[in-house]
This record gives C-alpha cells, structure tokens and sequence, in this order.
C-alpha cells in the first residue's frame, strides 16, 4: 500500500491517509475536531509537525505570535468567544515552559485549551538533552489532563481524548507533550479517528439529579429577600435564555462576579450590579441582607467573599455548579445542585413560583445613589484638568452602546471598565480573572478578533501590563485584523500603588513607571496610533479609534494618583466596603 510519505499534496486531498506520520495525524486530528485555527511558535522538538501543517494549509490558519506566552492567551481569547477549545502549539524547553502562565490562567478561569507541545526524541527523554524538560511534571497542576505520546499510534486516542476533556464538564485546559519520534515516525496500523464520548473514570453530570432541583426550587419559593450571584458558568453554559427566563419569572435580583458580566445586560430591569472587591456598594453590603443565595457558576472566590468567617452567614444557600469539587469548598450549600447551569435553570424552571420582589430590589437602589454622590460624579463628571479612567471608559460605553467586546488587563483598569462599561451584548467580557495575570489583555484581544471578527473587539490596558506582552502587536498587525487598543496610563502601577497609599503609608515602592513612546513602538510595527491627554479631545480620539477598520491605538494619558472604589480591604468582610 502506498503511504503518506510518498504520495502528493493533491492526492491526499482527494484519498484519505491511511498509513500517517504521527505529525499527519496529528494535522488529520485537528480537521476531525473541526479546528480552522492555531495560535504557535515553532521549533526544533515541534518541527515534524510544523512541516506536516504546510501541506494543511487550505483546512488550517496557523497564526504566528512573537512568544509563546501569547499563543496561549490568544487561544484563551478565541476559546472565550467560541466555546471551542483554543490551539496553541509550541516547541520543547523554554517553548513549553512559556506556556505555562496562560494554562493556569485557563485552569482558573474555566477556559478550554489544547496545548500540543513539542518534546525531544523518546530515547533521548531523562537525559538532560537540548531543551529538555519535564512539561508533564509541571504542568500537572494546572491541567485538566496531560499526557506523553512516545508512540504515533497513540496519537488519534489522545487527541480525541484531549479535545473532550477540555471541552466538556467544567471546561479547562489539556496538555500533550508529543515526543519528536512519535511525530517523525510512520503509524504502523491504519489512521482512524474516533471522537470521544466518554472516559470511564470521568464522567461530568450535565443533567441534576431530580431531588437536588425540588430542594432548591424549596428554598427559593420560600425566601423572601432571594438573592442570585451570577458567575462566568452562565456564560460557559450558553444559557442565556434560561436565565433570563428564571430571573425574569422568579423577580430575584442579579449580581455577577467578574467574569460572569454580560451573563444579563446592564439595563435588564433585575441586575444590581457586580460583586467583589471594587464591586458595587448596596451589591456587597446587602449580602448580609439576603435570607437565601443562589449562586449559579461561580466558586465563591476569595475577591468576592471576604473574610468567609463574616459572609453570609445569616442566609440559607442554593450553589448550582457542573464540578462537584466546588460545592461546600468554600461556603456551605443547603441546596447543593450539581449540574450545567443551562440544565439546572431549565429544570428549576417550571418548579419555581412566579413572585415579586419589589421591595426587596427597591433596597439596591438606595445604595446605587450614595455611590452615585460619592464616587460616579468624581469618577465620570468632575470638573478638574485630567482626563480620569472612569469617564474615559463611560465614554466608550456609550459611544459603543456596549455592545463591544472588551479584553482587559489587569489592575486598575481592568476594575474601572467593569465599573462603568455597560455590558448589553451576551459574552462580551474577556479578561483575566482567577490568575489576575498581566499581560493578558493583548494577545487574548488578538485571540477574540479571531474568534468572533464580526464584533468590535476592544483591549483596555494599563501602561504597566501592556509592556509584558506588547511584542503581541506584531500578530496583531501581521494579521491586520482591526483589534483596538486602549492604554489607560498613569505612569504607575496603579493597582499596586493603590494599596501602598491606602495601607502601607503612602511607601511608593518600585510602582514608578518610566515609559517609553508607546505610539512610536506602535508605529514601528505599522499600526496607528496617538496619544490623548486634553479632556476636550478625549472624544473626537475615541470616534477616531472606533473609525479604524485597521488595528489602532490610543493612548489616554490618566490622572495619575486615581483610585478605584468602592473597595473592600484584604480580608475585611464584604459589608466593609470603603467608598473613599
């Protein structure tokens, strides 16, 4: 029989592979799995696979980013707006290692990813070859599932295998390490794909067991003062109808955590707004109101809990989650209910009794005015010289009529843009959450363009971590896919400096930035750009962005000692919350 090896380009379109290259099967894996695009860098370890792309050039879009921690941010990014697991392919040693930052980000963030890593030959393994590393030792961790391939044939199993346990359940990322031998060596039995359906010892519950449901739909039909804390598993789920049917018919109101924004838009008569840290004040305060929780994809992290000693404990809890790890990890469920969201609001749905809670709802809104007084008027209409992070955000919101997509670093900006962009598009937040990982922002915008180019994709940055990965701007304008690119710049690290100001005596350690000329380097790799530091022109250079139909960026340069509130202190209870 002839094989892979020797026959064309042209006749292995037209006849299947039978006898692959574990790289080819590899390539074969990926069209199976329908993926049209990977986010790599290539190198020594990884290049049998990388020569076995060029002839799947017409199925696949190999994009190159300019490090390898940008191709894992960028699948993020396209994971986030597509559902589907983001590529990334990288190259052995110091390739695999820069890797790592991203798969714990997605670890913690619930996003899913397939990292195919090139590793050296399988003879050469435990002898300190040339970039060399134990990639499966450290990346155990922070990985769903990894696994070495030492053999080709092995390859379709894990692949199939890799694919669904990244994408079902609780979504995260997997790893294979692929050694240079199983890439370059032939299969010996015939290829064939096979998708994977299950896996014995892993088997996520979708659907909730029935009683689980009936205790919960209890607890809620008898509270009074019902409060639900929407996180990012709404979003996973892609159950916005069924959550919007569910708050519409029981009247609850509505905070998210940070990743679940946009799970309802900002004006949806139920949403008081977002839980947390620099969250809204009655959204915190009245946590210690609320006679019954329910808290649907979320884990009841430590920046929207406070001190877990004082967080609710005066109410009766209903936690809804698709990974039983999660349910009494933190705070104790009455009503445990072990399923995806989409599933679980469906099934409670006909259980629970149409109420009114407008009372209850009408108590938000009283803090919404005192923080309204105290920190919107300052944030978003005050008189002074410099342009402030809030109203350059509340700009944007509107003239965008929130219907962008906003891909934020993290620190100061990353809050002020939850604060006051006003989410009325589903999916619309990208940003970096569990990890906190600066540099985020960039090449994950870069990775959500790509994933959904029919949506305004906009980054909001701070100058600090826009210099960890701002080489990412040669992918964006290799691509010329028109990402927009906002620095908010306040020559600090500003997130940082905030709380040295506020707790450790005003001791500005190491948070000073000198920058460089951010519209030069912009320029320097053919994008636009220009810096803004008049009010009066803030937004004729906002309109000019939004005009662009290439990548551009603009640069507002901020008041420089801005904080962000409210705030919750590290370790204070949520009803602590500081407005100034």
């Amino acid at each position: 029989m002839e094989n892979s090896q020797t026959m064309t380009v042209e006749e292995q379109k037209t006849e299947p592979a039978k006898f692959l290259t574990g790289a080819q099967a590899i390539m074969q894996c990926l069209v199976e799995n329908n993926v049209k695009t990977i986010f790599g860098y290539p190198g020594g370890a990884i290049m049998p696979t990388y020569d076995a792309l060029y002839d799947y050039q017409d199925r696949i879009k190999h994009i190159l980013v300019r490090h390898e921690q940008g191709a894992g941010h960028a699948a993020q990014g396209y994971a986030r707006m597509t559902g589907r697991a983001g590529v990334a392919m990288v190259t052995s040693g110091p390739g695999a290692t820069n890797l790592m930052t991203p798969i714990a980000d997605a670890l913690l963030d619930s996003t899913p990813m397939v990292c195919l890593v090139g590793q050296v030959k399988a003879n050469l393994l435990g002898t300190d070859a040339f970039q060399e590393c134990d990639i499966i030792g450290m990346s155990m961790p922070v990985t769903k599932w990894n696994y070495q391939i030492t053999d080709p044939n092995e390859i379709p199993e894990a692949m199939a295998k890799a694919f669904y346990i990244a994408e079902s359940g609780r979504p995260g990322p997997v790893l294979l390490d692929i050694t240079r031998t199983a890439q370059a060596d032939l299969m010996t039995i015939p290829f064939e794909y096979k998708p994977c359906t299950e896996i014995v010892s892993y088997r996520p519950r979708l659907t909730p067991k029935q009683e689980q449901v009936e205790a919960a739909a209890k607890l809620i039909n008898a509270a009074q003062k019902p409060y639900i804390f929407a996180g990012h598993g709404i979003i996973i789920a892609n159950a916005q109808q069924e959550f919007d049917d569910f708050v519409r018919k029981t009247d609850i109101p509505v905070a998210t955590t940070l990743l679940g924004m946009s799970a309802l838009p900002s004006d949806h008569p139920n949403y008081i707004g977002w839980l947390g840290m620099h969250g809204n004040y009655g959204a915190n305060v009245l946590t210690d109101e609320a006679d019954l929780i329910i808290a649907i994809g979320m884990r009841f992290d430590d920046r929207v809990t406070g001190d877990l000693s004082k967080f609710i404990k005066q109410a009766k809890v209903v936690h809804i989650d698709i990974d039983p790890a999660e349910i009494n990890k933190n705070v104790f469920a009455d009503a445990p209910v072990i399923g995806d969201a989409k599933q679980a609001l469906k099934a409670l749905l006909p259980l629970v009794k149409e109420r009114k809670h407008e009372a209850w709802k009408a108590e938000f809104k009283k803090y919404d005015e005192a923080e309204f007084e105290k920190i919107t008027k300052r944030d978003v209409f005050h008189d002074g010289d410099k342009i402030r992070m809030g109203e350059a955000v509340t700009m944007l919101s509107n003239k965008t009529k929130g219907e962008a997509v906003t891909v934020t670093d993290v620190g100061q900006h990353q809050m002020v843009t939850n604060r006051y962009y006003q989410y009325n598009t589903w999916n619309s937040l990208v940003t970096s959450g569990g990890a906190g990982t600066m540099g985020f922002a960039l090449p994950a915008a870069f990775g959500a363009k790509v994933g959904a180019p029919d949506r305004e994709v906009i980054a909001i940055i701070g100058d600090g971590g826009f210099q960890m990965t701002l080489q990412e701007l040669g992918t964006i304008a290799q691509s010329g896919l028109p990402v927009k690119i906002i620095i908010l710049n306040n020559n600090f690290l500003g997130m940082v400096r905030q709380w040295q100001q506020l707790f450790f005596e005003k001791r500005y350690s190491f948070v000073e930035l000198q920058n460089p000329d951010f519209i030069t380097i912009a320029k320097g790799f053919g994008i636009a750009g220009h810096t803004v530091s008049d009010r009066a022109n803030l937004s004729d250079s906002l309109d000019t962005l939004l005009a662009s139909d290439k990548p551009y960026l603009l640069e507002i340069i901020c008041e420089k000692e801005e904080n962000v509130f409210p705030m919750v202190p590290a370790g204070a209870s949520v009803s602590a919350i500081r407005l100034e």
